[in-house]
């Protein structure tokens, strides 16, 4: 494997995965180098949607293609809003949504939300590798990463709904965490120190 198509439209999501495969001995590149479009998340799950990225971004590049299918899942929200973390706004307003108005819906529902039941939050982030558009064993990995939701939005890093993602072993919001800090812990990186782990022991 010389090459490795990141199938990704979210400039924060390739900024990160670009970021902490810096050091693998491939090149890789972003799908929006062949102009690929973004495929249709048509599945009911993080795995059936990251899968299906991929092997779209394999499809049409002809080479081996790894996506990531991430979002928050809300336990007050029963869930929500999961795997439509990123469209969120724009499945009450029918409207392209910003981070802030994910965020805005979501801090909304909340106020709504049973006030006995407890913030807790979590990050998942699911990996999947595919070597050809037709791979019939692709390569998953996934993570998670614990937390509350926090009433106010806080910092500047990061993107999506960081700023109101509280970490209470590091006392602070994800978007308040420092960039290097976040490499190290976040769902994203545990979830790709799992595929790198795989990759040293298998070649994939």
């Amino acid at each position: 494997m010389n090459r490795l198509v990141l199938a990704s439209g979210n400039a924060g999501k390739l900024r990160e995965l670009q970021d902490l495969l810096t050091d693998v001995a491939v090149e890789v590149v972003p799908q929006s180098d062949w102009n690929v479009p973004d495929a249709d998340e048509t599945g009911l799950s993080f795995v059936e949607n990251a899968i299906l990225k991929a092997r779209h971004a394999a499809l049409l590049t002809g080479l081996p293609a790894l996506a990531d299918d991430s979002g928050l899942v809300v336990d007050a929200l029963d869930g929500a809003p999961g795997i439509y973390s990123a469209r969120y706004a724009f499945l009450e307003t029918g409207k392209p949504g910003t981070d802030k108005d994910n965020i805005a819906r979501l801090l909304r529902e909340m106020a709504k939300a049973d006030a006995s039941r407890a913030p807790t939050a979590r990050f998942v982030c699911v990996l999947a590798m595919v070597r050809h558009a037709e791979d019939p064993l692709p390569v998953i990995c996934q993570a998670t990463w614990e937390g509350e939701i926090t009433p106010m939005p806080a910092g500047n890093n990061g993107f999506g709904y960081d700023p109101v993602f509280w970490l209470p072993n590091e006392g602070c919001t994800s978007a308040e965490l420092a960039p290097e800090r976040k490499r190290l812990i976040s769902h994203r990186a545990q979830a790709l120190r799992e595929l790198r782990l795989r990759w040293a022991e298998t070649g994939l």
